[in-house]
């Protein structure tokens, strides 16, 4: 677990921009043996929480906002060649935020996770049209598709992609996660099957495994 110390140290010079203390602190949980996901979840998902509350708050700017989102996303390529060499399994994973949704960063980090376990994660993107995000599913033929949801308000759409998905690939396993449900939207899920609402990146992981042994 990363320490409460390490994460403030992290969080205060995110919010002021510190590119390079923030880079300091990455690798120095790094040289602590500290994993991936444990970095996603613990340091990168839980600051970004905390700034979008800020933002809430009216407590920073939205470019501030703005500007720790973009920090976070170099601070991930920087990991890139740690996630991208496991051995490949074969299986592949669309991952895409629904239509009006520009918050990628949580969308990107599943798309890690599952190359971390040797999948194909193909990220395609904030703002997904459901027609575009259709037609590459046809394309790819994925395993599993993951849908990320930020703002409660989008909860509509997230459901009419839904209807999509299932009407063209009624069998295929759908993820779904973000903010957006802290606030609610869970009953959206339980009307459809095979889709499953993931709130932690160990949730997802459990999946992952769960799904590579079924697969044997």
């Amino acid at each position: 677990m990363i320490s409460e110390e390490k994460y403030k140290q992290y969080f205060n010079n995110l919010l002021q921009g510190k590119k390079g203390v923030c880079l300091q602190v990455l690798g120095d949980l790094l040289e602590e043996d500290k994993q991936i996901k444990e970095i996603y979840e613990d340091l990168f998902r839980r600051s970004l929480y905390g700034v979008g509350e800020l933002w809430e708050l009216n407590k920073i700017s939205v470019a501030t906002e703005h500007m720790a989102t973009a920090i976070t996303e170099n601070m991930m390529i920087t990991l890139q060649p740690r996630i991208f060499g496991t051995e490949r399994s074969g299986k592949k994973a669309v991952i895409a935020c629904v239509a009006n949704e520009y918050h990628q960063v949580g969308a990107k980090m599943i798309a890690d996770m599952f190359e971390m376990h040797g999948w194909d994660g193909y990220f395609i993107g904030a703002n997904t049209p459901a027609k575009e995000l259709l037609r590459f599913i046809e394309e790819t033929q994925p395993d599993v598709t993951g849908l990320s949801l930020s703002i409660y308000f989008n909860m509509n759409v997230l459901h009419e992609t839904l209807q999509h998905i299932r009407k063209e690939f009624p069998l295929m396993p759908v993820l779904v996660g973000g903010q957006a449900f802290r606030w609610g939207g869970k009953e959206v899920i339980a009307a459809y099957e095979n889709v499953h609402l993931l709130e932690t990146l160990d949730a997802l992981e459990s999946f992952i495994l769960r799904h590579n042994r079924n697969q044997d």
